[in-house]
């Protein structure tokens, strides 16, 4: 059984650098070369047809306002997310992508889809089964022992 938890620690970091990187690569060679990961991240968590608080997408990203707010003021500058003041009342300050946030959320979407039916293409239905179980495991024992708990993920 050591053998296989070695193993499985193995392909776990491998598989979770190997799709980093390969994001990293198709955003430096794509049109959206001026933006980091953690910022397409962010986009992400903005959402589509959101407009939500910083609070919410902090918590959602599972990191602290301040650090949000580092992040979306660079992608602000950069013309992939407007601040929206509320008009009841100006303190609250929500969140929205422009255009331009559209396209890389769009596209970035697309680039995972495209990886996910790459990953699956040569497997069984069976088999396609079986590993999205697993999957399920593993994201269910993640959320139940880790996710939520302050921290800079």
């Amino acid at each position: 059984m050591d053998r296989t938890r070695r193993v499985i620690n193995e392909l776990l970091v491998d598989v979770y650098n190997d799709i980093l990187n390969t994001e990293v690569r198709a955003l430096r060679s794509g049109n959206f070369h001026d933006v980091s990961i953690k910022e397409v991240h962010t986009v992400e968590a903005i959402g589509l047809h959101r407009e939500d608080s910083m609070g919410e997408i902090a918590k959602r990203l599972e990191i602290t306002v301040g650090t949000l707010t580092v992040a979306v003021n660079r992608l602000v500058k950069k013309g992939y997310v407007e601040r929206v003041r509320s008009d009841q009342d100006r303190r609250v300050v929500r969140l929205r992508l422009t255009n331009r946030g559209r396209v890389l959320y769009r596209v970035h979407e697309q680039f995972h889809m495209q990886l996910v039916n790459d990953c699956i293409g040569d497997l069984t239905e069976d088999e396609g089964r079986v590993l999205r179980s697993a999957l399920q495991k593993i994201n269910d024992f993640f959320r139940k022992n880790y996710r939520g708990q302050e921290g800079e993920a």
